[in-house]
C-alpha cells in the first residue's frame, strides 16, 4: 500500500505544489485547510487573509484537480487561545511575539498532526521551505535550511519535536520559488501567480495596535517617553504601539534620532536611547527545544539568529537550567527583543532554539 499523507493546503501556490509532488510520488493524499478564525470575530473582512473563502476555494480546486479528497478543519478555538490571545498578551506585557512560530508549534504540527493520526495518515506535508534528514550516527531527525537561502523558513520551525519531524515532509526544501511557480503554471493551478502573504494572517494590514484595540475592546493608556536617565521626553500613545529598535512613529521632535530600547508595562513607560544603546552581547532564552542534540553540556559554540531577518552570528551557548539557556555573542547584536526567538545553527542544521526572555 502507498504511504498516506495529509497535505496542509492554505490556498497558496507553495502548498499546492507540495500536494502535486506528493501525489506524483505515489502517496495516498488528502488535502486539508485549517480554519483558524472567523474573520468577523476579530474585526476583519474576508479578503486578504489565509482564512478567506477565496483561499479555501483555491485549495479545494487544486485538490480536485489532483483527484484528492479535501476537508476544512475548524481549529479556531485552538488558534484563538494559542496564537491570537498570546499575541495580544505579549504586546500588553512589553514583548514582541512571533505568531507564525506559535501557529507552527500548536496548530500545524500539533493539532493538524494529531488529526492526521486520527484519520490514519502517516505524514503531514506542508509548503515550508526547509528540509528534514535522518542522521544515522546520532539517531536523530534533523531540521535543515532550505536549499534556497532566500526562502529558508527553518527559523520558524525550530519548535518541532523528534516525533513530529519523523512524520512531516517538506517537498519544497530543495526548490526555488521560481521553480515552484513554473511547476504550478505547468499544472495550470489557479493560484500559480498568487502573491505571497507578507503579513500576519489575522493582521493583514500590518496595523498591530489597531487590531489589538479592536480585538480587546480596550484603550491602552498613554504614558511617558523617558531617556535612560529617566528624564521625560514626551507622551506615548500606549505601550502596545512600540517595540525594541523602533524609530518611526514616536511623534516626538528630538535633536537626534532616538530609538525604543525598553518597554516597561509596570511603569507604563517607553524608554528611548541612541543607536549604540541598542547593542548587547548577551540574551537569555526560555522554552528551549533542541533538535539535533539531546542536551547542551558545557559551552556550545555555534551560530545564532536572534530574530527572523537577522544574520546568524557566532556565539557561545550554555545551559542555565532545565528550561533556559544563555547565549553570548562574539560581537554585539542590535535590538535583541524579548518575545522573539533565538535559533541556533550548526552550518545548515538547526540545533534548537527558544524564546528570548
Amino acid at each position: 500500500m502507498p504511504n498516506k499523507a495529509l497535505i496542509a493546503m492554505s490556498g497558496g501556490v507553495d502548498s499546492s505544489v507540495a500536494a502535486y509532488l506528493m501525489k506524483d510520488k505515489g502517496y495516498d493524499c488528502i488535502g486539508a485547510t485549517m480554519k483558524l478564525f472567523q474573520n468577523e470575530d476579530i474585526g476583519l473582512s474576508k479578503e486578504h487573509t489565509c482564512c478567506s473563502i477565496d483561499d479555501v476555494e483555491d485549495a479545494r480546486r487544486v485538490a480536485t484537480s489532483l483527484d484528492m479528497p479535501f476537508y476544512v478543519l475548524n481549529f479556531s478555538e485552538n488558534f484563538k487561545e494559542k496564537v491570537v490571545d498570546k499575541f495580544v498578551s505579549c504586546y500588553e506585557n512589553g514583548l514582541t511575539p512571533n505568531p507564525c512560530i506559535e501557529c507552527n508549534r500548536h496548530l500545524k504540527f500539533e493539532h493538524l498532526y494529531n488529526k492526521a493520526k486520527e484519520l490514519g495518515y502517516e505524514y503531514v506535508v506542508t509548503g515550508h521551505y526547509s528540509r528534514i534528514d535522518y542522521n544515522e550516527s546520532t539517531g536523530r531527525y534533523e531540521l535543515k535550511k532550505a536549499s534556497d537561502p532566500t526562502k529558508d523558513q527553518s527559523y520558524v520551525l525550530y519548535t518541532m519535536t523528534q516525533e513530529q519531524l519523523s512524520h512531516t515532509l517538506f517537498p519544497l526544501g530543495h526548490m526555488t520559488k521560481d521553480q515552484v511557480r513554473e511547476l504550478a503554471e505547468l499544472k495550470s493551478f489557479i493560484n500559480a501567480k498568487k502573491h505571497d502573504s507578507q503579513d500576519i494572517c489575522f493582521v493583514p494590514n500590518g496595523k498591530y495596535a489597531e487590531f489589538i484595540e479592536s480585538y480587546t475592546k480596550k484603550r491602552y493608556p498613554e504614558g511617558d517617553f523617558v531617556d535612560l536617565e529617566g528624564n521625560v521626553l514626551g507622551r506615548h500613545k500606549g505601550i502596545i504601539r512600540y517595540t525594541i529598535g523602533q524609530r518611526r512613529g514616536l511623534g516626538l521632535s528630538l535633536k537626534q534620532s532616538m530609538y525604543v530600547v525598553k518597554v516597561d508595562p509596570i511603569s507604563n513607560t517607553v524608554v528611548l536611547g541612541y543607536n549604540d544603546d541598542l547593542f548587547t552581547t548577551t540574551l537569555c532564552a526560555k522554552d528551549v527545544n533542541l533538535i539535533s542534540i539531546p542536551e547542551i553540556t558545557g559551552e556550545l559554540r555555534c551560530k545564532a539568529r536572534p530574530r527572523y531577518n537577522a544574520k546568524e552570528a557566532w556565539a557561545t551557548v550554555t545551559r542555565l537550567d532545565e528550561d533556559r539557556i544563555q547565549v553570548v555573542f562574539d560581537e554585539p547584536q542590535r535590538a535583541i527583543t524579548k518575545g522573539q526567538a533565538v535559533v541556533l545553527y550548526d552550518k545548515d542544521t538547526v540545533i534548537g532554539g527558544g524564546t528570548i526572555c
